[in-house]
């Protein structure tokens, strides 16, 4: 589901990145990824995620995905000339990811599955593309946090077939993903680390 103009603000402001550095300091903690890996982000927007990946995990090849080719464009304008050989963008759902299974070694999720109608589908899809033992990086939030009175009516979100912690929880292991590292709030949302199952 695109995000609405009010959304789009909120994920791509300074304070969202500010964040998003505190999280990734706490994923690199949780996870190790050795430098030159192919690592995909889910729900790129901008590419100030992209950069975040860049900096902490110096990836060989690093792939930004989005639903909407407007941020698709705005990440693919952002990139300089040496990081264009390295960072690829793509428009696509992540329900139907373009990737051959087992061709990553990571995949970063900011809070882009609590945005899918089919999530369970996108969490199967993580699944497939991550090699064995790639690691799946997630921030997610909880509807709790989302649905309320007040965020319903500015922000855009599917209405049915959410999540909350047991749910998520339950449909990565489902997939084939060992939830290894959780930092979580039960009522907001969950950082974590998943691996998928089977020797690297």
């Amino acid at each position: 589901m695109k995000l609405n103009r009010v959304e789009r603000w909120v994920v791509n402001n300074s304070l969202r990145v500010m964040l998003q550095r505190m999280e990734m300091n706490r994923f690199r903690r949780m996870a190790a990824l050795h430098p030159g890996a192919t690592i995909l982000e889910i729900g790129c927007g901008r590419g100030a995620g992209g950069r975040l990946i860049m900096e902490a995990f110096q990836p060989g090849h690093l792939h930004l995905l989005d639903l909407d080719p407007r941020m698709v464009e705005k990440a693919q304008a952002s990139l300089s000339r040496r990081e264009k050989s390295t960072v690829f963008c793509h428009v696509g759902d992540a329900i139907r990811l373009p990737f051959r299974s087992s061709a990553l070694d990571a995949l970063f999720g900011f809070g882009f599955l609590h945005h899918v109608p089919e999530w369970q589908a996108a969490v199967g899809e993580i699944a497939r593309v991550l090699k064995p033992g790639g690691i799946y990086y997630m921030e997610e939030l909880y509807p709790s946090l989302y649905q309320n009175w007040l965020t319903r009516r500015i922000l855009r979100h599917p209405p049915e077939n959410r999540f909350r912690s047991h749910d998520l929880r339950e449909t990565i292991t489902k997939a084939g993903m060992d939830l290894k590292e959780v930092f979580e709030f039960r009522k907001v949302g969950i950082l974590g680390v998943a691996v998928k199952e089977g020797a690297p």
